[in-house]
């Protein structure tokens, strides 16, 4: 009989059993690029670059080494400078805000609507000033973020559009899929995204021929040739092995983001007694939206305090949540520069201490669920969890 210790633990995300439904592809073809020795570039990365672009809808991608160099050098080819200023969400990883900062620009941040926590519209109208230079939406979650606000604000202000994407592989609005909304967008294929590569890779997506050329000149170097050095740009290419591990797992990403829906349905179908009961709230909702449901955060009530305890009880008993993100970007020690305090993003800083990433990946069974389902019922308040501080966001962006 397995003990309550021995009980497997039902993870976060489930890399290895995404791996092992590629292992024989991406054995054959690591074997080959091995075998001949191209190891930059290459016939792998331009294929990757074709068939992601077709995925997303857009004319062009360009490969690059990581998520953050995407954002950087996509503002960077829409016209982005120093000095710039660039809105974003205060609720995002803070490599949004970083990538911004790595130019010379400055983040000017603003709160999200209460809902789906993406940025507000009217938050990004109050905020633009002379100095803007663009906006970045965040698809966070995997919810795409209403384009059309957004463009009508560009439009009026001469504003770029930046499209952080990194949590929306596949996910589509009635007005177009994520990656294809802006002037640009950034990707990132961290191993736990929807597309995850066996370490750090990014791409660039757009429909404009000279912002991909500019992003491909800028992570060469600044080099349109060899030894020939137009712009300063940096070193940030997409690794040839990494590229044999994204075309393998493309192939099968509708499918495993149509598996997390379903997840996510059987989430919202067995969570529904806690929303009633103890005031849980559920991942809201967009009828005109197909989410990438990247994760699925619920909401609990009373503060980071009972938030936290319940993390610890959930963990305790083997069930391996998260929190994405704890602190918003204004109050962490790096942006402290900025001198916005606790007040003054008050829906996201809510947002961050009720935040709760449950269990979801393609091959997460019902059994699995029911149980993080059992354990969150038991850990709620009420049922004699006592509050007390936690670790959280171990699991990388």
């Amino acid at each position: 009989m397995t003990s309550k210790k021995d009980r497997p633990v039902v993870p976060l995300v489930d890399l290895r059993a995404q791996q092992a439904e590629v292992a024989a592809e991406v054995r054959a073809g690591f074997d080959d690029v091995l075998a001949r020795a191209a190891f930059v570039g290459g016939a792998e990365v331009a294929a990757f670059e074709t068939a992601y672009a077709a995925f997303v809808g857009a004319r062009h991608c360009v490969g690059v080494a990581n998520g953050t160099d995407a954002l950087e050098l996509a503002l960077r080819a829409v016209g982005v400078a120093a000095g710039d200023a660039v809105v974003l969400p205060a609720n995002t990883f803070v490599a949004t805000a970083e990538a911004v900062s790595r130019i010379g620009a400055v983040p000017h941040l603003v709160d999200v609507e209460d809902e789906r926590l993406l940025v507000d519209p009217e938050r990004v109208a109050d905020a633009i000033t002379p100095r803007t230079r663009a906006v970045v939406p965040v698809h966070l979650f995997g919810r795409v973020v209403p384009i059309g606000p957004l463009r009508a604000l560009a439009a009026a202000h001469d504003l770029r559009i930046v499209e952080d994407a990194a949590q929306a592989q596949g996910a589509r609005r009635s007005d177009g899929r994520a990656g294809t909304l802006g002037d640009a967008a950034a990707t990132s294929f961290y191993p736990g995204k929807n597309l995850g590569a066996a370490g750090d890779a990014g791409a660039v997506t757009t429909d404009d021929a000279e912002v991909a050329a500019r992003v491909r000149l800028l992570g060469a170097h600044g080099s349109p040739r060899k030894y020939v050095h137009d712009v300063i740009g940096t070193n940030s290419r997409l690794d040839t092995l990494q590229a044999v591990v994204l075309g393998a797992k493309l192939t099968r990403l509708e499918r495993w983001n149509e598996a997390r829906r379903t997840a996510a349905d059987r989430y919202d179908a067995l969570l529904g007694d806690l929303v009633e009961r103890a005031g849980l709230r559920l991942p809201g909702r967009d009828v005109e939206a197909l989410d990438a449901q990247h994760l699925y955060v619920v909401r609990v009530p009373g503060g980071a305090a009972v938030r936290d305890a319940v993390l610890t009880a959930l963990r305790g008993s083997g069930v391996e949540a998260g929190v994405h993100y704890p602190t918003p970007v204004h109050l962490t020690g790096a942006y402290r520069h900025l001198g916005l305090g606790p007040g003054s993003f008050p829906v996201a800083e809510r947002a961050a201490g009720e935040i709760l990433s449950l269990p979801l990946f393609p091959q997460i069974t019902t059994a699995q669920q029911e149980r993080v389902v059992a354990a969150l019922a038991a850990a709620l308040p009420g049922h004699g969890v006592a509050a007390a501080p936690v670790a959280v966001g171990a699991h990388g962006p």
